[in-house]
Order: C-alpha cells, then sequence, then structure tokens
C-alpha cells in the first residue's frame, strides 16, 4: 500500500499563507510555505488594517483567535464628515459579539508576525527567497520550482500568494489582471496635538481632492489614509522616485482648502508614507486546476474599503483545510471549497466595488451626500440595519462540522 502524501506547499507569507499552514496541520496535513522575500511579507509593507469579527470567528476555529485578539486596539464605529467639516453622521464598523469580540485595528506588520510565530510555534517550516516560476503537476503529486534553481515536492499546491499570484497564472493563463480601481492608497502613522484619541473610533472625511481618515491609538498615536484619485495608475518607477517630503507635501495640498485635520496631520508624519495604486479583482474564473488551488486576495481581493481582506482570508485558510481534511482526493477538495465561497466572497467584492465608489463624488454629488448621508447612517446604526448585515458579519465556522457537502462520497 502507498502511503498518503500529506505534504501541502503553500506559496506566500502573508497572510494567507500563515494562515492556512495552521488549520491545515490541524487538519492532518504537513504545510510548507515558501515565500519570495528574504524575510515575512508585510514586515515592511502596508500600515495598518482591520480584522471583523467573521474574521475572528475563523481564527477562533483553530485556535488562533486570541493571539491576534491581543494586537492593536477595538474599533467601534466610523464618523463621517465632508470637507466644510459638517458632521455626516455615523455607522457601526460591525456588531459586538456576545462574547465581547469586536472589530479590531493593527498593524499591517504585527498580524503578519503574529501569524509567521503561530505558524513556527507548531514547526511548520518557512523557507524564504524561494520565487515561483513554474509547477509539475505529475497526477500523484505536484513539483513546485523556484527561480534559485530549488525544487518541492507535494500533494497540493495552495496558491496564497496575493493580489499578483504567480499561482493564479500559473493554473489559469487567461485569468484577469488586478483592476485599478482609480484611487491611490496612502498612509503613516503620526503624532500630533491637533486629534486626540476618541475611543478607537474612525474619523473620514470627504474632501473636496480626496478622501480621508485616521484613528487614533490608545497611545495617542494617529494612524492615517488617504484616497488620492488619479485617472491612469501610477508606475512604480514614477512612485519610487517621489522623496518622503515630495510624497507628503502633495498629499497635503490635495486637504489645504477643506477643514479638519487631514494635512496637518501629514505634515506632521516623519519620515516615509506609504504611496501606491489601489486594486480589486473582477471574478476569477479559474480557482483551481489539478493539484493547485488559490485563496485569499489570490483568488478575490476586495476593496480595502470593505475591511475585509484578512477576515476573508482566514475564513479561505479554515474552509480549504476542513475539505482538505475529509474529501478523498485534492481535486474534490476544492471543489467543495469553491463551492463554499465562491457565491460569498463575490458578494463581498462586489459590495466593496460600490462603496469604494463613493470615495470620489465630483462637486454635484458631494452636495448629494451631504444632503442624503445623514439620514442613510442614521438608519445604517439601528438593529434592523445591523440585521441585514447578518450576511457578512454572522458568518460562522464550525471547525468539527463535515468539510464536505453531506451525501457527498467521502
Amino acid at each position: 500500500m502507498v502511503a498518503r502524501i500529506t505534504r501541502a506547499l503553500t506559496r506566500g507569507a502573508g497572510p494567507a499563507g500563515p494562515g492556512a499552514a495552521r488549520p491545515l496541520r490541524r487538519a492532518g496535513w504537513e504545510p510548507e510555505i515558501f515565500e519570495a522575500y528574504d524575510h515575512s511579507a508585510g514586515l515592511d509593507q502596508g500600515v495598518f488594517l482591520t480584522v471583523a469579527v467573521n474574521g475572528f470567528d475563523a481564527l477562533a476555529a483553530i485556535g488562533a483567535a486570541g493571539a491576534i485578539g491581543g494586537l492593536g486596539f477595538p474599533t467601534g464605529q466610523i464618523r463621517f464628515a465632508n470637507a466644510a467639516g459638517t458632521s455626516l453622521g455615523a455607522m457601526p464598523i460591525g456588531p459586538v459579539l456576545a462574547d465581547g469580540t469586536r472589530t479590531r485595528t493593527l498593524r499591517r506588520s504585527e498580524l503578519y508576525a503574529t501569524l509567521t510565530d503561530l505558524a513556527t510555534d507548531r514547526g511548520i517550516p518557512i523557507h524564504h527567497g524561494r520565487r515561483l516560476t513554474g509547477i509539475d503537476d505529475h497526477g500523484g503529486a505536484i513539483t513546485a520550482s523556484f527561480a534559485d534553481g530549488s525544487s518541492a515536492t507535494g500533494a497540493v499546491l495552495i496558491g496564497a500568494d496575493g493580489l499578483r499570484s504567480t499561482v493564479r497564472a500559473l493554473i489559469d493563463p487567461s485569468a484577469p489582471a488586478p483592476r485599478y480601481t482609480g484611487m491611490g492608497n496612502a498612509g503613516a502613522f503620526t503624532r500630533t496635538d491637533v486629534v486626540a484619541p476618541d475611543g478607537g473610533d474612525y474619523r473620514m472625511i470627504w474632501g473636496r481632492r480626496s478622501f480621508f481618515g485616521y484613528t487614533v491609538a490608545p497611545d495617542g498615536e494617529v494612524w492615517w489614509f488617504a484616497n488620492p484619485p488619479a485617472k491612469a495608475e501610477r508606475s512604480v518607477d514614477e512612485l519610487a522616485a517621489l522623496t518622503p517630503e515630495a510624497r507628503k507635501a502633495g498629499l497635503a495640498a490635495l486637504f489645504a482648502d477643506d477643514a479638519g485635520p487631514a494635512a496637518e496631520i501629514i505634515a506632521s508624519t516623519p519620515g516615509d508614507v506609504l504611496l501606491g495604486n489601489q486594486f480589486d479583482l473582477p471574478r476569477v474564473p479559474t480557482w483551481h486546476r489539478g493539484r493547485a488551488v488559490i485563496i485569499g486576495d489570490a483568488a478575490h481581493a476586495v476593496s480595502p474599503s470593505t475591511g475585509q481582506g484578512v477576515s476573508l482570508a482566514c475564513e479561505d485558510a479554515v474552509v480549504l483545510a476542513q475539505c482538505l481534511r475529509d474529501a478523498p482526493s485534492p481535486q474534490a477538495a476544492f471543489v467543495a471549497y469553491e463551492a463554499r465561497r465562491r457565491v460569498r466572497v463575490e458578494k463581498v467584492v462586489a459590495w466593496g466595488a460600490k462603496m469604494g465608489g463613493t470615495k470620489t463624488p465630483g462637486p454635484v454629488m458631494r452636495h448629494v451626500y451631504a444632503a442624503i448621508l445623514p439620514m442613510i447612517f442614521k438608519a445604517a446604526a439601528t438593529p434592523k440595519a445591523m440585521e441585514k448585515q447578518a450576511w457578512l458579519f454572522g458568518h460562522h465556522i464550525d471547525w468539527d462540522a463535515p468539510g464536505v457537502p453531506v451525501g457527498a462520497a467521502r
């Protein structure tokens, strides 16, 4: 009798890669992570993000919610204003669960580092400097080839390699490319007296030239972001050529005529700021082929407006592990995984695209927003409105439930 191969090759080190490794190990697999960078992806990329309650539900299913729940700070609601400083209302950023769990805001680097630690504490190997160049699916196993000349063979290859996924392109060379949303992403951390701690709430402002948001951590540090609009995405070379001073001056100028603290917050920021383009991902027709599959942003990158990117990746990781645990073959597991995930994540992608589109209103729509948004936000804060959000935040994963549909071949 030939022993079953249980080695799972995971491409990508954050957050979906380490996030997938822990449930795979719990499901009886032997995961190994292969990362193109020399150190964990995300330790020097990005600024901050939110993990929603549905993300914590997925983490709880594999015993990882406690570690992540100790990072950052809880976030209650978003308070909106316009360029004139007029309050437009507020809405909850998500529900509070019966056990007190709520959305948390945390540094991206701390999330990645913690997920990596959770993987290595379980003895899961992480190999750096392994840039994937090809895959060879030879029936009973799959071999990944890397740019340094090395290779690795396992039962499955999981592409957790983000928006510009190599695994996605190898599975389907005709897969859609990331879609530019018409906005940039900028952000950093600073300290300034122009704002004070506000219980972790977000303040978001429809400026005349750009959207701006910030929150103040309990220790007084200001975490901020901006979404400067641009008809065409800016090239990597163009962005890299900007000095830190030029980046901050250009961003601050967008808010010079607005009421509120945006310009002062940007100007007070020490060092450099993150500045890049914002993308999402249209429907990806093919999530798996043979023994290879994609999860997280590689399969369904959502707009940052949703605050759901990490949470959906965590859900993917747990569901895929359940399916690999219970299905008779990797191919059957991937079919079950896609069946359980596609409708949900594509609904979130569509919702996020709609929300992101409100960040760049013209002069006429700004006046319309000023008139209608207070009523919309007031209605959104009611218990009835929160019940309508249950499809998003109330998603629950029972680890002990069957990973494949009841009645399917096991």
